[in-house]
């Protein structure tokens, strides 16, 4: 049996015979820079000497993901897990992933044909007066297809830019962990920090107590003058006045942490009203090298990423100054009669290549390139500023933590004497041998210094944490990681499909 094929779909047929030819093409010229990684010089040892456990090893990778353990607090473990799940900030930030993951889609789907189905039936019935006054039917469907070739890597550039996009919001969205888990251990500190205050405060509040009624019952005895007991009442009153404002400070401190949990203020206070010491850190802590803050901070590497976007945007932009090829055609029906649709008479065809080009805009085009290369600029200082800014953050956090150590022992050895120089006032005066001020002298001495002291151990576990976030520990264990590669796998198997 012998096919007749009709002379229509022969000549759409050889407009479409191009298509091989232009697909060759298409892929072997990209215009635009090609990203070349930004190269840093960077010294091989921290400008501040390393002191008080810090030692400039490699950082284990899983006690740097998991840095808030080697406080060996389970209560801050707790609510580290909590914190990840519950808190708002990462959950918008991981929504921007999720938002990142389509716009690739979107600039993947430019690489590829488009298809559309049309449809139609149509009734009409024309004026007797003006027209036949007939009614007549209009049935018509079909397939249209369209594609624009990306001879120059137009598009190409786009799906670059989309997909580096989508690595830096990834890189944003492990930089709020970061942050998020710093804040956290940052507050709970000071939660901690504040009830040992308080109770310092309380401690001296009783022992100044009894001292006022001591240097009573030695006025009313005639054993003492008024100066004493005004002396004593002052000073107890002036420590009264501290309490409300560490109180304050500790309500702040949980609300802050309850917000952190993405809950509501207050709904964490019968967990961390009871008072805990502070926790107490490591005798060792590795910080490595500055090279190792490169590779690990996420905003530096969002930074990088972000780069690498605006640079293949130079690239779309360069990309405008040549033709467009497109291929479009058209296969369908028309007919007056629902009967007459299986007959070869009623088929349409259309198709074949196009091309535009703009030959004059004004220079809008190249305007526009230099605009989007002004832009890589910036992002380049950006990046810069960034490298520089996370060495300045990880060398004022060694210097803290160094020498808020050193200064931690000194109020240590000062509180041990102003206790004994208090024990010592109060014999004296309670038999007679000096005056009530070596009392009032040593006991504001003693509240200051287990003040300081109490403040002093919280700075030291606070610049740890400090450190820690700065060379950018806390990102690799926890759950929104484990989504965003889930995503990503997730997007390269529907590409693949």
């Amino acid at each position: 049996m012998i096919f007749l094929i009709p002379k229509s779909i022969i000549r759409w047929l050889a407009c479409f015979a191009v298509v091989p030819v232009l697909f060759l093409f298409a892929g072997c010229v990209t215009v635009g820079p090609d990203y070349i990684p930004p190269k840093t010089s960077m010294s091989e040892n921290w400008h501040t000497p390393l002191k008080g456990g810090l030692t400039a090893e490699e950082m284990d990778p899983q006690t740097l993901a998991a840095w808030w353990t080697a406080l060996n607090d389970p209560e801050l473990s707790r609510l580290m897990a909590r914190a990840v799940a519950g808190n708002l900030d990462l959950k918008k930030a991981l929504a921007r992933v999720r938002e990142a993951h389509a716009r690739r889609g979107i600039a993947n789907a430019d690489l590829f044909p488009t298809f559309d189905a049309t449809g139609s039936a149509t009734w009409s019935r024309s004026s007797e007066d003006t027209g036949t006054g007939k009614t007549s039917d209009l049935y018509a469907g079909g397939f249209d297809a369209g594609w624009e070739l990306d001879i120059f890597g137009g598009v190409r550039r786009s799906v670059e830019a989309a997909e580096a996009d989508l690595k830096a919001t990834q890189e944003d969205l492990r930089d709020v962990l970061v942050s998020l888990l710093a804040e956290m251990a940052l507050n709970y500190v000071d939660v901690r920090t504040f009830q040992v205050e308080l109770a310092v405060a309380e401690a001296n509040l009783q022992s100044q107590s009894e001292t006022y009624q001591l240097t009573q019952w030695k006025y009313e005895a005639g054993l003492g003058d008024e100066l004493a007991v005004q002396q004593a009442r002052y000073n107890l009153e002036n420590t009264r006045s501290l309490i409300p404002t560490v109180r304050s400070s500790l309500e702040e401190a949980m609300n802050r942490i309850a917000v952190l949990l993405g809950e509501r203020p207050g709904e964490v206070h019968n967990e961390l009203e009871k008072q805990k010491p502070i926790p107490v850190i490591p005798l060792k802590a590795a910080v490595g090298v500055p090279a190792d803050v490169l590779r690990r901070r996420p905003d530096i590497r969002r930074s990088e990423r972000e780069l690498a976007a605006q640079t293949a945007r130079v690239g779309v932009a360069t990309a405008d100054l040549y033709p467009r090829f497109t291929l479009s055609g058209s296969i369908g029906l028309e007919t007056l009669s629902l009967r007459r649709l299986s007959s070869s008479h009623t088929w349409t065809l259309s198709g074949g290549p196009g091309i535009t080009w703009a030959i004059f805009d004004a220079g809008a085009i190249r305007q526009n390139i230099e605009v989007q290369s002004a832009l890589q600029e910036q992002y380049f200082i950006a990046y810069e500023a960034a490298v520089l800014s996370a060495l300045e953050e990880v060398e004022n956090a060694l210097v803290a933590y160094a020498e808020q150590q050193q200064r931690r022992q000194s109020l240590s050895e000062a509180t041990q004497a102003a206790q004994k120089a208090v024990d010592l006032a109060q014999q004296k005066y309670e038999a007679g041998l000096t005056d009530f001020n070596d009392v009032l002298e040593a006991q504001r001495s003693l509240f200051s210094f287990q003040e300081q002291l109490a403040k002093s151990e919280g700075a030291v576990t606070s610049n740890l944490v400090r450190l820690y976030k700065a060379v950018g520990g806390g990102w690799a264990s926890m759950v929104p990681e484990e989504k965003t590669l889930a995503l990503d796998t997730r997007e390269k198997n529907e590409t693949k499909e």
